[in-house]
């Protein structure tokens, strides 16, 4: 009898994973007091699931209430698992797979923006086309002198990692990205 026919022990019918992992963002509403993060990011390395970006911050002063940006891997089945262990940390409010609800409202990812500095070493010819390329890219020069530069961009992941590869050969010295913001179109609030 093969390997793969042969029973497994269990009660529980065990099926192959055809499911394949993509990634998705996730909103989660929390109180804003000590801890919360570190058991959210807790419930994620607890369990061997990864974070691609993570963003934080208080969006309701008066409710005391933070915002949490996650983008993560994994099949539909793992991040359903994801959504309903971040449920049950008692204080996280709410819950919402941006990717999930984009779809559903027919879109294909939600609106995501990243903000990063970049800085590059700016002599000569590199110089000229660095300050060029920026211009393109519409990023802003927040700090020169003689040799160096300091650009601001925000834009879609894409569009900043297109810019951290055309600089690389101009002379790449340093890049700090805060990780994705993210919501919906539409109305309605998360």
């Amino acid at each position: 009898m093969n390997a793969h026919l042969q029973p497994t022990g269990s009660a529980y019918f065990i099926a192959k994973e055809t499911q394949v992992a993509e990634s998705h963002t996730l909103s989660v509403l929390v109180d804003n007091e000590p801890g919360v993060l570190a058991r959210v990011i807790g419930l994620f390395s607890g369990r061997g699931y990864n974070i691609e970006s993570l963003t934080v911050s208080e969006t309701e002063h008066q409710a005391h209430l933070s915002r949490i940006t996650i983008v993560t891997r994994g099949t539909p089945h793992v991040l359903e698992q994801i959504k309903a262990q971040l449920e049950r940390i008692v204080p996280v409010h709410r819950v919402v797979d941006l990717t999930v609800r984009a779809r559903d409202l027919g879109h294909e990812r939600p609106l995501e923006r990243e903000l990063a500095l970049v800085k590059v070493s700016g002599v000569g010819e590199n110089r000229v086309e660095a300050l060029r390329l920026a211009d393109a890219f519409r990023a802003n020069v927040i700090d020169a002198n003689i040799e160096h530069f300091v650009f601001e961009i925000t834009g879609k992941v894409s569009k900043i990692d297109q810019f951290i590869a055309i600089m690389k050969p101009l002379g790449l010295i340093e890049v700090c990205r805060t990780g994705i913001a993210a919501m919906n179109r539409g109305p309605q609030g998360m």
